[in-house]
């Protein structure tokens, strides 16, 4: 008997014994108190086991014939053995024309030893990984983002470099959000302060690996090509127990540097990043170990200044066009039109986005000189008219300016990387080509006053 069953039992037989009223006995069951009459009169003539639903133990009469279920797991057994019950379903009413409810196809599918419930598989067993025996082996990396100024400031992201061998805090930086550029600045601080290690030890964060599920391969970043430029290794691990060393450290440092910064005073970013290298001698003076041997795998950084700020640049490639044009985040690019770039029409450039807004083109190992135009800013055709001092390029902008002008609300492309600084220097830019194109206001106040 069922709990319900019971509970009917005790209630009708405290009203057999006169404890409780027909009336009563009806709102406790929720029943009306006709039918407790007629569960009074089943407990006298045949017993307790007659308030049971006649039912109970039966197949349903709606079930599915026997045939119709053997037909249907032998199909998923030959087919779909390794399917899941809802991929099943969709694979057995499309190409089969069987239709069935999924929870009765999973039952099916655990009682013929198809499926197994994921409440009844093994746990995965993630035994400890030994750490590495040299300091700059392996360095763990990871962004933590959490409110580190306990609302001082906005939330941030923490971006923290462990090695593994020792423990130690290599490198830490605040940003504002977890991006490419964010972990290029903080690895070039890296560099500068430590060499170049033998490996990082990441995630599968969209900034450190392309997965093409589609295509089974496995695509560069911009973060991987650098490290590749650099002769880093770079390996992705397939769960965060795998980099537990970072994570804990992450949990300590939401505790111990958030209370520190409380008593140091420090509210901003820049000011924490200040001021972190103090904190990280500290915490490394107490938390970290030895390494099993001394050498340390550092190695040194042979590349010059101006080779390490192309190699941490986001870079990507761009087709000339017959007039040496090509377009980057939405802004025209015009090579200088010498003797020597005349024969790259149709060759194949590479732009380097530079984290602090710069731009540069390069053609093999030589930087090419350019002139820029940028669609986003309102240049309106009277003005391109009356100006006749700006010639060709004025022409070109007019024919792009029409093209565009009737989206009053624009961005930027959502693949370019953002920073503030790009702007201001695509306006200088824009200055360096002619006065007009980047403030036309001032143009059309010179021409009212003439």
């Amino acid at each position: 008997m069922s709990d319900r069953d019971i509970l009917r039992f005790k209630v009708l037989t405290d009203v057999r014994e006169h404890r409780l009223s027909q009336v009563d006995a009806a709102e406790i069951l929720n029943i009306t108190p006709r039918q407790v009459r007629r569960l009074l009169d089943k407990l006298s003539k045949y017993g307790a086991h007659e308030l049971a639903h006649a039912a109970r133990g039966r197949p349903s009469n709606r079930r599915y014939a026997e045939e119709f279920r053997n037909h249907v797991l032998t199909i998923v057994r030959d087919q779909y053995a390794d399917f899941s019950p809802t991929f099943a379903l969709e694979k057995l009413s499309e190409h089969h024309n069987l239709n069935v409810s999924s929870e009765t196809l999973r039952q099916w599918m655990i009682a013929d030893g198809l499926w197994v419930p994921h409440t009844q598989r093994k746990p995965r067993v993630y035994q400890p990984r030994y750490r590495r025996d040299c300091l700059g082996e392996l360095v763990q990396i990871d962004g933590s983002h959490h409110d580190w100024f306990e609302g001082r400031s906005p939330k941030c992201c923490l971006l923290v470099f462990m090695d593994d061998a020792t423990g130690r805090l290599m490198n830490l930086r605040f940003s504002e959000t977890e991006s490419a550029f964010d972990y290029m600045v903080a690895t070039r601080e890296y560099l500068n302060h430590h060499g170049k290690p033998s490996a990082f030890y990441s995630d599968k964060h969209s900034i450190f690996r392309v997965n093409q599920e589609k295509h089974k391969q496995v695509g560069r970043t911009q973060y991987g090509r650098i490290l590749y430029d650099l002769g880093i290794e770079l390996i992705c691990a397939n769960s965060s127990q795998a980099k537990g060393r970072v994570e804990r450290a992450n949990q300590t440092l939401q505790n111990r540097l958030v209370k520190e910064m409380r008593l140091q005073g420090i509210n901003t970013i820049e000011e924490a990043n200040a001021w972190l290298p103090y904190f990280t001698d500290d915490f490394n003076r107490r938390f970290a170990k030895p390494a099993n041997y001394p050498k340390d795998m550092h190695r040194i950084v042979r590349e010059t200044p101006e080779e390490l700020d192309d190699i941490f640049s986001w870079q990507e490639i761009r087709k000339l066009s017959k007039s040496l044009t090509f377009q980057y985040d939405k802004v025209i690019y015009l090579i200088e039109d010498t003797e020597e770039n005349c024969r790259l029409v149709h060759e194949n450039v590479k732009v380097l986005d530079y984290p602090n807004g710069d731009i540069a083109i390069m053609y093999g190992d030589r930087k090419l000189k350019f002139k820029t135009f940028d669609k986003l800013e309102n240049v309106q055709p009277a003005q391109i008219v009356d100006n006749k001092r700006l010639g060709q390029v004025l022409k070109f902008a007019q024919q792009k300016q029409l093209e565009f002008e009737q989206s009053l609300q624009r961005q930027r492309s959502q693949k370019a990387p953002k920073r503030r600084a790009q702007q201001r220097a695509i306006q200088e830019q824009l200055r360096s080509v002619n006065p007009v194109l980047a403030n036309p206001k001032l143009f059309k106040a010179s021409c009212s006053k003439t």
